[in-house]
Parts: structure tokens; sequence; C-alpha cells
């Protein structure tokens, strides 16, 4: 497939978008925050863009939700471009980089979602196994052998005003499911919606 279309994507990987940290999130009166925890999709969306995603929640509290879609991969481009795309130096880069559909929330922006064994700059704890960071910082350090373990990459995001992601639950839009990083990391994405849904829990 061409990258053309990704370009501006790419380029954008050198801004940040979001807080360098976020506050500690307190649970709301009689209520739960999913941080840390996969969303799986019911059968009943029929929203092409939600249609049997997992989605790890990277926020949440009484502000609203964001997530990743972790389960869409769109593209395999050789991670020298990848830089090249972002005015990092790619001499002697090798190897590819896989990207995913993050969700459709500014898809112009990039996420790399990793183990909590790197802390950039701007990385955001998720809990003590997973961590997020969106500058080039660590796409560079991943190119030099200095990232993290496991990461995925993806462009966009999902994302939830101030009680809207509690009332889809209500409602029996998701289910939730551990967030096993060999699910976000390792496992074959083919069929993880199906594995996830073998491992979901009672809807809040």
């Amino acid at each position: 497939m061409s990258f053309v279309w990704l370009r501006p994507i790419l380029l954008s990987l050198a801004v940040l978008v979001w807080p360098v940290c976020f506050p500690a999130a307190e649970p709301v009166a009689g209520g739960s925050f999913l941080t840390g925890q996969l969303l799986v999709a019911t059968p009943e969306i029929r929203d092409w863009r939600f249609q049997e995603t997992v989605i790890l929640i990277v926020r949440h509290d009484a502000e609203g939700a964001l997530g990743i879609v972790i389960n869409k991969p769109i593209g395999n481009p050789p991670l020298a471009q990848l830089l090249d795309s972002i005015g990092q130096d790619s001499d002697g880069i090798t190897g590819r980089v896989r990207l995913f559909y993050g969700g459709p929330l500014h898809p112009e922006i990039g996420f790399i979602l990793h183990s909590a064994d790197y802390h950039g700059a701007h990385s955001i704890g998720i809990d003590n196994r997973l961590a997020m960071t969106n500058s080039a910082d660590i796409l560079r350090d991943i190119a030099q052998g200095r990232g993290p373990a496991k990461q995925l990459v993806a462009f966009g995001h999902a994302g939830w005003g101030p009680g809207q992601l509690d009332d889809e639950m209500a409602h029996g839009v998701w289910y939730t499911a551990p967030a096993d990083p060999a699910m976000v990391f390792d496992e074959d994405r083919d069929g993880l919606w199906e594995r996830a849904m073998a491992r979901r829990t009672t809807p809040l």
C-alpha cells in the first residue's frame, strides 16, 4: 500500500498534544473508573468505527475518557521512513513498525502505547505495567535500541465527554476485560476481539 496519505499524520508525531501527566483519577460517588482496562465492543455495535474493537482505556475520570483501539492494524512501513517523515535521523535504521487505527478522533496525531519499563519526558503512566507517550523522542529511542520492550503505534483515539462512557456502560454498549499486556502487545490481532470477548467481565 502507499503511505503518501500517512505523511501529514506522521509529521504530527513531533507535536505533544496531551499533558505530560494526568492528575490521579478518583472514582465519583458510587462509580468506577476504567483506566487500564479493556473496552470490548458488544456484537450490537454496528458503527464501523467501533465494530469489533478492543480499546485500551488510557484515562477515565470525572472529566471524561480517552482510549486507543489496539486491534485494527493499518500499515507496516519501514521505521526509517517513519523517522524521515518527522525529521529524525534515520541513518542505519532498519526494520518496520506496525501502525494501528487508534480511533476516530484526531487521526493526525500519533500515540505510542508501551510497556512501563520506558519513561520519557512526555510519558503518561496508565498502570504499573502500561504507559503511553506521544512525542517523537520515543521513536528515536526505539530506533536506537533504547526504547520500551513492547510498543504499539496508533493514530487517532477514542474519546468520551464527562459521564458519556459511564452512560454507555450503563446501557450495555461495552464489555470490560482485564488489560493483559500480552493482549495489548503480543497476541495476533486476528481474533483478538473474540479472545477479549471470552475474557469479558460483567458490564458495569
